[in-house]
């Protein structure tokens, strides 16, 4: 999938408070698995925030998905297996922020 070929789906989470980092952890790999079983996300990536310019407004984790369609979005948003897992995951949340774009490189 070349870059402009692809569709990223951006998830930045703040879990609630009182979760361990092993739930946390558990509820991570929950979303890395829906990779095997939605086919049209072809990737996924998360990471915590180590920012110093401390911007991130309490969202600290990020959740990126990749999909060569905002076809391929629409199919993921309502396969059975993401609707469970974001039923599971939404009430585990504090604040959420979700979007939807295709990487564009500058040309110089």
């Amino acid at each position: 999938m070349e870059e402009g070929k692809v569709v990223k789906h951006i998830l930045l989470a703040k879990f609630k408070d009182g979760l361990s980092e092993e739930q946390i952890e558990e509820i991570i790999k929950g979303y890395a698995s829906l990779v095997n079983l939605v086919p049209s996300m072809k990737a996924f990536r998360w990471g915590k925030d180590v920012s110093i310019e401390n911007m991130h407004q309490g969202f600290t984790h990020v959740f990126e998905s990749t999909f060569e369609s905002t076809e391929g979005i629409a199919e993921y948003v309502t396969h059975a297996d993401h609707v469970k897992y974001a039923n599971m995951l939404l009430p585990q949340l504090e604040k959420v922020i979700v979007v939807d774009y295709k990487p564009t490189a500058v040309q110089l």
